[in-house]
């Protein structure tokens, strides 16, 4: 809770913005360091603490934290899919052989090798924040890469094996009509990803996806 009544605001949209919502997702993560206040559990005006934004397991080694305490500010997102639209990465403790896997793909789809965590915070930085807006990358929709989520005036948007599914705190929802493929669209996922998911990684989607897909 925060303070007397409501729900921290640590829930993290595709747009990366921070809000307060019941739902639960299934990763945790940082932006490098503490963003909030311990003592009245809210946060600052400051965006992150440096360039390291990672996604982690909510579990680790049976460890225990308490959330908005005194170490770094706990953020959740629905799944790996809107952890990468916000501009984090897989965590190389609590999720090595996703971050591994994410290494390969990164190297594959760059044609270079495998980077160290360093190297994909600093290009991640660039790509997903100019200055201190958020940066979008105009794609055609129809080369995008399953896992990709991009901006619509009905909120964000991601593709989903030839399906557009629309994002909301509480799961993934089957998209009536949308832009034609052939249409360029504004890309929240950043371009180093888009090539990791293109060269194979699979990510974490929420399972309302496939439920989605699965009622249409």
């Amino acid at each position: 809770m925060s303070g007397a009544i409501g729900p921290l605001r640590n829930r993290v949209d595709p747009f990366g913005a921070i809000a307060a919502h019941p739902a639960r997702g299934l990763l945790m993560g940082n932006r490098g360091g503490r963003i909030h206040d311990p003592r009245t559990r809210t946060l600052t005006g400051r965006a992150w603490v440096s360039r390291q934004w990672i996604c982690c397991a909510l579990t680790f080694r049976d460890r225990r934290r308490a959330v908005m305490g005194e170490g770094y500010t706990e953020l959740f997102f629905l799944d790996e899919v809107v952890a990468f639209a916000a501009g984090h990465r897989p965590c190389f403790q609590c999720r090595r052989a996703a971050a591994e896997a994410f290494a390969a793909a990164w190297a594959k789809g760059e044609g270079t090798l495998p980077p160290g965590a360093g190297e994909m915070d600093r290009r991640l930085h660039a790509e997903r924040l100019n200055g201190t807006r958020r940066r979008l990358h105009p794609r055609r929709l129809a080369d995008l890469p399953d896992g990709a989520v991009f901006e619509t005036p009905e909120g964000p948007v991601a593709v989903k094996e030839g399906h557009l599914l629309r994002w909301s705190f509480s799961g993934w929802h089957a998209m009536a009509g949308g832009p034609g493929p052939q249409e360029t669209v504004q890309v929240l996922t950043p371009p180093a990803v888009l090539h990791a998911l293109a060269a194979g990684y699979r990510p974490l989607w929420h399972p309302s996806a496939a439920a989605s897909i699965h009622r249409e």
